[in-house]
């Protein structure tokens, strides 16, 4: 029993000890207090394209009180960030986490975010406003649906690696990893999808290597992995195989007349046994070598860079985006320098919410099924009161009809009676 009473200490201080040594530069819950951290950039306001954010936990929820922001009014330009004391990473793990949801069922737009260093305009910040890290989901029809992890430096980047993203409209958390020994992870709700070096996954620098460009191959190098057998030989008689024959179920027609016609031939078929034009075997060469490729040489034009990983002055978040269709909703931002940290927080926000937000999509998925069918028959009963009400118009109009037919022909017939009458009266 004290064994484990050690134990439980053990894990209990060690974990005590990771979360006070990490260092956290900008965490955001979206408190009520959420705007005074916030600038929402006036891009695109002039031209009524810049999309509103609304502060909330969204349609379908795991917790009401836990709120975010959402993007607001399709077809628009989105575009906030929030600043943050300025950090170098030097020496440092770099790990950028939050979490999104596109209620909307997103088609085409983004839920990524960026860290911007220096100085910036926020109030202009916008999609030309330069980055240092964009990181996070991209959905555009059947195409494009992965996770973007685009670094600057000497230019922007994407990462070579294809990173499928979630497409539900659900929570999800994604996190970036980046070390100082310049390898990096992509986790999405907290199981890695994605690790690797940036030297590799992105071209940041020239290659280590390159192909020799003064090699040649070797005039007596055989790169034929099969050859003819020299044993094998012709059949005898295989080129008197024709290619057709006549034929064999073919007759003459009982009308066909020799004089008028001709001579009947009957009509030819491919030969079964015709093989085409004769080719010896293919064996393996005793003498390949394999496709010769040029040996590979240390690439003059590289030059390592041992601060590859570092982005010296990172300053603000923001948040960029274009979205046909709105709903995005972020929530639980963390900038930090531990992994773990950043584990924990999507435990203690994501995963404990994860079931019920579920269950709640799923009652309101269910609703909407009903309303819908609700409609359907709505719009059912409708069109049968609409039907019913035109076959009465038509039973009354063709009732009409037939009384003003009654009365014209009693008209004609009085007419009738009054014509006899005179005829009587003159004889």
């Amino acid at each position: 029993m004290a064994g484990r009473r050690s134990l439980l200490y053990a894990v209990f201080l060690l974990l005590f000890v990771t979360l006070v040594s990490a260092e956290v530069f900008f965490e955001e819950r979206f408190d009520d207090s959420w705007e005074s951290r916030w600038v929402q950039s006036d891009w695109k306001k002039d031209e009524s394209l810049a999309g509103d954010w609304v502060h909330t936990s969204g349609k379908w929820n795991g917790d009401p009180n836990d709120k975010g922001i959402q993007t607001h009014t399709d077809y628009r330009f989105f575009a906030i960030s929030a600043a943050y004391p300025e950090f170098s990473n030097k020496d440092k793990t770099l790990v950028l986490q939050f979490s999104v949801k596109h209620e909307q069922k997103l088609d085409c737009g983004g839920g990524y975010v960026k860290l911007l260093s220096g100085e910036i305009d926020q109030k202009n910040f916008s999609g030309e406003t330069p980055y240092s890290i964009m990181f996070g989901p991209d959905i555009c029809g059947y195409s494009t649906k992965k996770v973007h992890t685009i670094l600057s430096y000497k230019g922007k980047h994407p990462i070579k690696k294809d990173v499928p993203c979630e497409t539900d409209q659900l929570t999800h958390v994604y996190t970036f990893i980046l070390r100082p020994d310049a390898t990096y992870s992509i986790l999405i709700d907290n199981t890695d999808k994605q690790s690797g070096s940036l030297y590799k996954d992105w071209d940041l620098l020239p290659p280590k290597t390159i192909k020799d460009p003064n090699a040649k191959k070797p005039e007596d190098w055989d790169d034929k992995e099969y050859i003819p057998d020299p044993e094998d030989k012709k059949p005898e008689g295989y080129d008197d195989i024709p290619k057709e024959i006549p034929d064999p179920d073919a007759t003459k027609p009982e009308d066909w007349n020799d004089e008028e016609d001709g001579e009947w031939t009957a009509p030819t078929i491919a030969n079964p046994e015709y093989k085409g034009p004769w080719k010896p075997k293919k064996i393996k060469n005793p003498n390949y070598k394999g496709k010769w490729k040029a040996p590979m040489i240390d690439n003059p034009d590289f030059k390592d860079d041992p601060e590859l990983y570092v982005f010296p002055n990172l300053k603000y978040l923001g948040i960029e985006l274009w979205q046909v269709k709105s709903g995005t909703l972020f929530d639980n931002i963390l900038i930090s320098d531990d992994p773990e940290y950043a584990k924990k927080l999507a435990e203690e926000t994501w995963a404990k919410h994860k079931d019920a937000e579920k269950e709640a999509f799923d009652e309101a998925e269910k609703k909407k099924e009903e309303e819908e069918k609700e409609k359907e028959s709505d719009d059912e009963e409708d069109t049968d009161e609409k039907e019913e009400k035109s076959d009465d118009e038509d039973a009354d109009e063709l009732d009409d009809e037939h009384k003003e037919a009654d009365k014209k022909e009693h008209e004609l017939d009085s007419e009738h009676k009054e014509e006899d009458k005179k005829e009587h009266d003159e004889l």
